[in-house]
C-alpha cells in the first residue's frame, strides 16, 4: 500500500484556524499548509500569534506541512536582502511549528527572461545558503510570471543553486496557465528534484482552475508516475476555486471539500490513501 500525507492551504477554507482545522480534518488531513491565519500572512505573524496558532494546532492533532510563504513573489530589481529579511520571519514560523519545509517563488520580471537569470539566481542562492544554514528546505514554486514558470527554467534554477535546501514543489495547474503539459513536458525533467505537491488543476483553453483530474495537467499520470517511483510526500489541496490573487487564492468550505474529493477519486484510481 502506498501512503501520502494529506495536507491542504488552511486560508482558502477560512480566516479563522479554527474552522481551518476542522474542515481539514474532516476531509481526512491532519496537516495544515501555513500560508496566512486571522487574515495575516505567515511571515507578518507576531510572537504571540505565532504562540497562539501552534498551541491551537497542538490541541487539534494538526501539524504543518510547509509554511506558504510570499518570498520571490516580489520584483527581481528589489535588493537581495528585501527576502532574506522575510526568509527569517519564515524560519522563524518553520521553527515555531516543527515544519521542514518552506516555499518560496524565484520573482517577477519586466522584458526577456534572459536579461534577469543572473539577478534571479544571485537570490536563490542566498535564500538557500541562509535555509541550509537553518536546517530547513526551501520548496521553489512554478508560477506564472515568475522567472521559474516552465520546466526549463526551474531546471536551471535547482541545478544552478546546486544545494540540497532548495527543492521543488509541483503545480500542474499553474503549468498549465503558462500553456505546459505538465507530465508530458516537465516530469522526467523535474522528478529528481520534485519534494512536494500541490493538488490543483487547469484548462489549457482559457487557464481556468478546476478540481484534480478534470483538467490538462495530467493530473493521474503524475500522481501513478509518483505512486511507481516511490513519492511518499505531502500532497497538498489548493484549490483556488472561488478565486485567485496574487498571493493566494480562496475556495471556502464547501468548495473545498469539492476539490478533496476529487483529488480523492484520483487517488483512489492509483491506490494510493492518505493520512
Amino acid at each position: 500500500m502506498v501512503e501520502w500525507k494529506l495536507s491542504g492551504f488552511g486560508d482558502e477554507i477560512d480566516d479563522d484556524p479554527v474552522v481551518q482545522c476542522a474542515v481539514l480534518q474532516a476531509l481526512g488531513a491532519n496537516h495544515l499548509e501555513l500560508r496566512s491565519a486571522w487574515g495575516v500572512n505567515v511571515v507578518d505573524f507576531s510572537a504571540k500569534q505565532l504562540e497562539q496558532l501552534a498551541e491551537l494546532l497542538k490541541s487539534r492533532g494538526m501539524a504543518v506541512s510547509a509554511i506558504a510563504s510570499p518570498i520571490g513573489k516580489v520584483s527581481v530589481e528589489l535588493p537581495v536582502q528585501h527576502e532574506l529579511d522575510r526568509l527569517e520571519r519564515a524560519i522563524a514560523a518553520a521553527q515555531a511549528f516543527d515544519a521542514r519545509y518552506i516555499r518560496i517563488f524565484s520573482f517577477y520580471y519586466q522584458g526577456e527572461a534572459e536579461l534577469v537569470r543572473d539577478a534571479v539566481m544571485e537570490r536563490m542562492a542566498a535564500l538557500a545558503d541562509r535555509a541550509a544554514q537553518a536546517g530547513v528546505v526551501l520548496l521553489h514554486e512554478n508560477e506564472k510570471d515568475i522567472f521559474g514558470d516552465i520546466p526549463a527554467r526551474v531546471l536551471d534554477i535547482v541545478q544552478t543553486v546546486n544545494s540540497p535546501a532548495l527543492r521543488l514543489a509541483w503545480d500542474a495547474a499553474n503549468f498549465v496557465q503558462v500553456g505546459v503539459r505538465p507530465f508530458s513536458e516537465g516530469y522526467a525533467l523535474l522528478r529528481p528534484y520534485l519534494e512536494y505537491l500541490q493538488v490543483k488543476d487547469a484548462l489549457l483553453s482559457d487557464a481556468s482552475v478546476v478540481p484534480a483530474g478534470q483538467g490538462d495537467g495530467e493530473v493521474q499520470r503524475t500522481i501513478e508516475a509518483l505512486r511507481d517511483d516511490g513519492y511518499t510526500g505531502f500532497a497538498s489541496l489548493e484549490p483556488h476555486l472561488a478565486e485567485a490573487f496574487a498571493l493566494g487564492g480562496f475556495s471556502g468550505p464547501a468548495a473545498f471539500g469539492v476539490a478533496a474529493r476529487a483529488f480523492a477519486k484520483v487517488l483512489d484510481h492509483a491506490g494510493v490513501v492518505t493520512k
